[in-house]
């Protein structure tokens, strides 16, 4: 907090802001004690007197000192103004949240009943509201409240929707993170910049709409009074006594520049603070030490058939997966490699449980050393992949959260699935961090995402993974946003996790020569179905679908004619919503038939443990 406190004044702008501010507060507190009486003097035969030395900015139609009576209405003036921003605050953000956080349909009502409150003019719905509540401080006050409250909503609701979808929010919901705490640890954390600035700012809109009120009779009325009355009242000597209409604009002018510029300084200087404070802490009933798994008596690790997953839309279900199978055995490497779409992401993320409603899983079996995760109770999957499946995601800056520090994100795995106390998570997390070839990794557990590289993110998120004792890894493109240096030492540090830990790798990249240089087989997908699995060993020399063959065409190397075009695969995958009732392939490879259009071809045995699907398989070496 010091440090934060020395960034405020460390700056002109920031010590200027925060002086004036000071002052306004003062004044506000010491104000109606020591002005009220001469604020309240009446003496009617000094009614509309110019400005003196004696009474600064002349007197009202009663003999009231004008420049008394500005400085006590400091007071009701900001106490309104703060007033009113709570209520707008306390309305619109909740409205916001619940829109983006309870799917499409509430958001579009939301944006529809936004829509219009917003292109309402904000003052005449003051004006109604308080007119309707009652003229008075409470009315004004509840009026400017309320006209705000859709600024927030609607700020909130953009600003949610953006980190909703990310892959951090969508892995404290699997971990089962109660709403509450989801939104104020995860959401919230990392909306709160923009918010804390609308916030502040909308104190100086909230004290020009209350003093706008009153100048027009709908706010304060006798006794009370504000800067807003105080306008009123001036304006009737404008000619005779300027002052007295110039005082009360301008410390309403003043205080509305004060908050703008706080709130940009407290944007700038308590933004990483504020985001990064632990609104929560994962229920402790969570935080139980989970029972080991044993491997059955066979070495599968997962055995995975006919997996399904479709997705709702108005033309009806989109099938993104369509009846993968797929066993890997314990210390395996796998890789999963098609173009863009091809379904690897979805398929991983189905076999993770990361795929949420309203997308539709299913499949004839799931299981995971030797558990079937569809039978599983919520909780118990949780800790039962929480402990034994890691996943590394294509994204590390949307894995990790930017509001938390690394140390509190690696921690987070072993307080909830082991039970550890906070001294041994972070003793753990540094262990972690360090076998990823992390240096100084003490210190880096107290270093936000932002200070990591990319390639120091990518290794954070493989050692979130290595918190627990995982028997499978499964890789999302770790390397795709990498330059080759750091993607070769990603890989490597996958292949080090496979030889000393035992770990099972399920990599999925669209790059076949990466899959080639990491993994023992090779799985290959397009529009949904696996059309061939064979070993990496076999790729170059048995590879059998005309799909796979162009893959490994379309990859140049060293001894590539560099005057010749790049190979390329001509066509584009089919849409979900026009999937063919033939081989999917069918319209861009050379060798189809119309057997190819009109039949889907079955995932066949070859040699060797060798499967693919197609109805005229090549042979011979590429």
């Amino acid at each position: 907090m010091r440090r934060q406190l020395r960034t405020v004044f460390s700056t002109v702008t920031g010590s200027v802001a925060a002086v004036l501010l000071l002052l306004l507060v003062l004044l506000a507190i010491v104000g109606p004690i020591v002005w009220s009486a001469k604020a309240n003097a009446i003496d009617v035969a000094k009614a509309w007197l110019p400005p003196s030395g004696e009474h600064w900015f002349g007197t009202d139609e009663l003999g009231r000192d004008m420049f008394a009576r500005s400085l006590v209405a400091t007071r009701l003036s900001l106490l309104s103004a703060v007033a009113a921003s709570g209520i707008a605050i306390v309305v619109g953000v909740p409205i916001g949240l619940l829109a983006a956080l309870f799917g499409p349909r509430l958001t579009s009502a939301f944006q529809s009943v936004v829509n219009v409150a917003i292109a309402f003019p904000a003052l005449l719905t003051a004006m109604f509201v308080g007119t309707v509540i009652g003229i008075g401080v409470p009315g004004a006050v509840l009026g400017v409240g309320i006209a705000l409250a859709p600024m927030f909503a609607r700020l909130t609701q953009t600003l949610t929707a953006s980190v909703v979808s990310l892959d951090y929010v969508a892995a404290a919901r699997t971990m089962g993170v109660p709403l509450h705490k989801l939104v104020g640890r995860h959401i919230l954390a990392n909306v709160a910049e923009p918010l804390v600035i609308t916030a502040t700012t909308s104190v100086g809109t909230s004290l020009l709409g209350i003093s706008a009120l009153s100048f027009l009779g709908l706010g304060a009325r006798p006794p009370q009074y504000d800067w807003g009355g105080l306008l009123s009242t001036g304006l009737k000597a404008i000619y005779t006594s300027p002052l007295a209409a110039i005082g009360p604009g301008a410390l309403i002018a003043l205080s509305g520049i004060v908050f703008s510029l706080l709130g940009e300084v407290i944007a700038g200087a308590f933004g990483d603070s504020q985001a990064g404070r632990r609104f929560g802490r994962v229920a402790r009933a969570m935080a139980r030490r989970s029972s080991k798994a044993t491997l059955p008596p066979s070495d599968v690790l997962l055995d995975v058939a006919n997996l399904r997953v479709g997705f709702p839309s108005e033309a009806g279900e989109l099938p993104a997966v369509r009846g993968v199978s797929l066993r890997v055995a314990a210390g395996e490497r796998v890789g999963i490699v098609g173009e863009s779409g091809s379904g690897k992401s979805v398929t991983v993320m189905a076999i993770a449980q990361l795929v949420e409603h309203p997308a539709v899983v299913s499949a004839d079996r799931l299981s995971f050393l030797g558990t079937e995760l569809s039978t599983m109770a919520s909780a118990a999957r949780r800790r039962f992949l929480g402990t034994n499946l890691a996943m590394v995601f294509q994204n590390p800056m949307s894995s990790l959260n930017p509001a938390m520090r690394i140390g509190a994100q690696l921690t987070e795995v072993a307080r909830v699935h082991s039970g550890l106390s906070g001294s041994d998570a972070r003793t753990r997390a540094a262990d972690r961090l360090a076998e990823v070839g992390i240096a100084d990794s003490a210190r880096r557990l107290r270093q936000y995402p932002h200070e990591f590289s990319g390639g120091m993110r990518q290794r954070a998120m493989i050692a979130m993974g290595l918190m627990e004792t995982p028997r499978l890894v499964i890789a999302d493109e770790p390397t795709t946003a990498l330059d080759v240096t750091v993607q070769r030492q990603i890989l490597d540090l996958l292949l080090a996790i496979n030889r000393d830990a035992g770990a099972a790798i399920l990599l999925i990249s669209h790059d076949i020569s990466v899959i080639a240089n990491v993994c023992e087989r090779v799985v290959v997908m397009y529009a949904g179905v696996v059309v061939e699995d064979l070993p990496v060993a076999s790729l170059l020399r048995a590879a059998a679908h005309p799909y796979t063959r162009a893959l490994i065409a379309s990859v140049p190397d060293m001894a590539t004619d560099r005057a010749a075009d790049l190979a390329t695969i001509p066509g584009r995958p089919p849409a979900l919503d026009s999937l063919p009732s033939g081989c999917p392939f069918a319209n861009r490879c050379a060798f189809a038939t119309d057997q190819c259009v009109e039949e889907m071809p079955p995932l066949s045995p070859m040699a060797d443990g060798h499967l693919a699907a197609c109805w005229h398989p090549q042979g011979g070496a590429l």
